[in-house]
């Protein structure tokens, strides 16, 4: 209560001099009829109170006959296809179907090939490069086997030196 009624000083506050003399002269509510605006009738209508005042729906209505100048839009109707007609679409749809496929089928195939190529590189890769890990491994181990040899060589010359320089 105390919310409507604090809601209704602001209201008067807000409000002329003029306007709020005149509303206690006409305390019957203005009418809520039809308004027009042209061609156009629109119709308010009240929705709920606030407590800044009252809201409203408006609804607008159309005139029931279009003006005359105004011409209506109606859409082509569609022509009846004869079964040639019917049976070249057909064919032609089919036809890009196939046409459709065989690019699929050509690209699909391409792909194939293309995965192929490069499985086999990857694969003589590989290969060369255990080729060349083995080559490698072998000229190690013969370079280690001559350096032993030549170790053990110097080794013996050695013990053989000091066999004849013992009495």
């Amino acid at each position: 209560m105390t919310t409507t009624v604090s809601a209704y000083m602001d209201k008067i506050k807000e409000m002329s001099m003029l306007s709020l003399i005149c509303s206690c002269f006409h305390t019957k509510p203005r009418p809520t009829g039809l308004v027009h605006y042209g061609d156009v009738e629109a119709q308010p209508k009240a929705v709920n109170k606030r407590a800044s005042g009252q809201a409203f729906e408006v609804y607008l209505e159309v005139p029931a006959d279009p003006a005359p100048s105004k011409p209506q839009i109606k859409t082509p109707l569609r022509k009846e296809l004869s079964m040639e007609e019917l049976q070249k679409r057909l064919e032609a749809a089919d036809q890009r179907r196939k046409s459709q496929e065989a690019l699929v089928l050509q690209q699909l195939a391409e792909r194939r090939e293309h995965q192929r190529e490069v499985v086999l590189r990857a694969l003589q890769e590989n290969q060369s490069f255990s080729r060349r890990a083995e080559e490698r491994l072998l000229h190690r181990m013969e370079v280690n086997k001559e350096n032993r040899t030549v170790l053990l060589n110097a080794l013996k010359q050695r013990l053989h030196e000091k066999a004849r320089g013992l009495p």
